[in-house]
C-alpha cells in the first residue's frame, strides 16, 4: 500500500491554488466534478502522492458539512490498495465500521470506499483502487 492522496477541504479551489500552485509550485494536473459525491476536485502531484483539493458543489455535499463544522483542512487520507473488494472484506471481518460496504466510482474513474473515522483513530480513511488503462 501507499498513500494515494491527502484530501483537503476548501471553500473554493481557485483560492486554495494560490497557495498550493502559485506559492508552492505544484501543478494542477486534473480537475473534475464528481457528481455522486457533490464535489469538485483538483489533483496536484507531490512526490509519489497527490494533494486532492475538494470544493463542495452543493450545500448538502459532505464537504460543505465538513467545512461548516471544522473549516478548511485535511478531510481524509487515501491509501491505494490492489484489491478494494478484498480490503473491504478483511476490514469488515475485523469488525471495522465501513461507510461504504462496496466500492463506488470516484475521481479519475478509480474505485473508492471510505472507512469510518471511529475505526481509524479519528481519521476518515479512503481506500482507492486505480483502474489500469486498457
Amino acid at each position: 500500500m501507499k498513500i494515494n492522496h491527502l484530501g483537503i477541504a476548501t471553500k473554493e479551489i481557485a483560492g486554495a491554488l494560490e497557495f498550493w500552485q502559485d506559492a508552492l509550485g505544484l501543478e494542477n494536473v486534473h480537475t473534475e466534478v464528481v457528481e455522486d459525491q457533490k464535489v469538485r476536485v483538483a489533483m496536484l502531484p507531490i512526490g509519489e502522492s497527490r494533494i486532492e483539493l475538494l470544493e463542495p458543489t452543493s450545500e448538502d455535499s459532505p464537504i460543505s458539512k465538513f467545512l461548516e463544522k471544522r473549516g478548511g483542512g485535511i478531510h481524509h487520507i487515501a491509501v491505494e490498495v490492489d484489491d478494494i473488494e478484498a480490503s473491504l472484506a478483511k476490514l469488515k471481518e475485523k469488525g471495522m465500521r465501513l461507510i461504504d460496504e462496496s466500492p463506488r466510482i470516484g475521481a479519475e474513474g478509480c474505485l473508492v470506499a471510505f472507512v469510518h473515522p471511529s475505526s481509524a483513530n479519528g481519521v476518515l480513511l479512503e481506500l482507492v483502487q486505480t483502474i489500469a488503462d486498457e
